[in-house]
């Protein structure tokens, strides 16, 4: 095993998709614009709150009054984040595992940082959680990684980084460390192969059996 653990959120630990859906299709509404489907959200997840809206707006971010719809999604959000959101299928089970193995666990996410600690409390209380923040460059640059693991008092030697996007795939590169991607997210496990993705956990319970040389 490893002996540290960093997850990303949505689409690793937490299915957040019905809820990011009806934030943005609530704002949308409000401004007068025609809803998304679930999968359009899906796909526009993964970058941060701003490329999120600006990814189901035909005009991105230069719709009239985008930071002011902006303000109003993150603020939404933030107080409806937990609605429909729940962990995948045997999460709990594999963070107790780690926990209980002596492993040191964090979740990074491109999510607001209000909105992943919230969840972090609700769902992982004690897991240090770790979201976007002003000053530190959000995935795929490896500022929020390096962060995580300074404030976990953890070598980057030992350590590897659970997600399900190209985006995790990006900065598990960018921050020279192993990746485990996971199929049960929001992108495909053809993607995560094309992405070039060797380690790929198809249950929560497989992210416990790679072996640290693996890669």
């Amino acid at each position: 095993m490893y002996t540290t653990y960093l997850f990303d959120l949505d689409g690793t630990l937490l299915d957040t998709a019905q809820d990011l859906t009806d934030a943005v299709n609530h704002i949308l509404v409000k401004y007068g614009y025609p809803t998304c489907s679930r999968e359009a959200v899906v796909a526009a997840t993964g970058n941060g709150a701003r490329e999120l809206v600006a990814g189901c707006l035909p005009e991105g971010e230069a719709a009239p009054q985008f930071q002011t719809m902006l303000e109003d999604f993150r603020t939404y959000y933030e107080a409806h984040s937990c609605i429909k959101t729940a962990p995948y299928e045997e999460i709990m089970t594999v963070l107790e595992k780690l926990k209980g193995e002596g492993c040191k666990v964090a979740i990074v996410s491109n999510k607001p940082h209000g909105a992943v600690c919230e969840l972090a409390e609700r769902f992982f209380p004690g897991i240090p959680a770790f979201g976007e923040r002003s000053g530190i460059p959000r995935k795929p640059a490896p500022d929020m990684i390096v962060a995580a693991l300074a404030e976990l008092e953890a070598k980057r030697e030992g350590a590897v980084y659970i997600g399900d996007s190209e985006v995790d795939v990006a900065t598990a590169k960018n921050a020279d460390m192993p990746l485990i991607a996971v199929s049960w997210g929001f992108r495909s496990r053809e993607l995560l192969v094309s992405l070039g993705a060797t380690q790929i956990a198809d249950t929560a319970e497989e992210v416990l059996h790679f072996p640290v040389d693996k890669e």
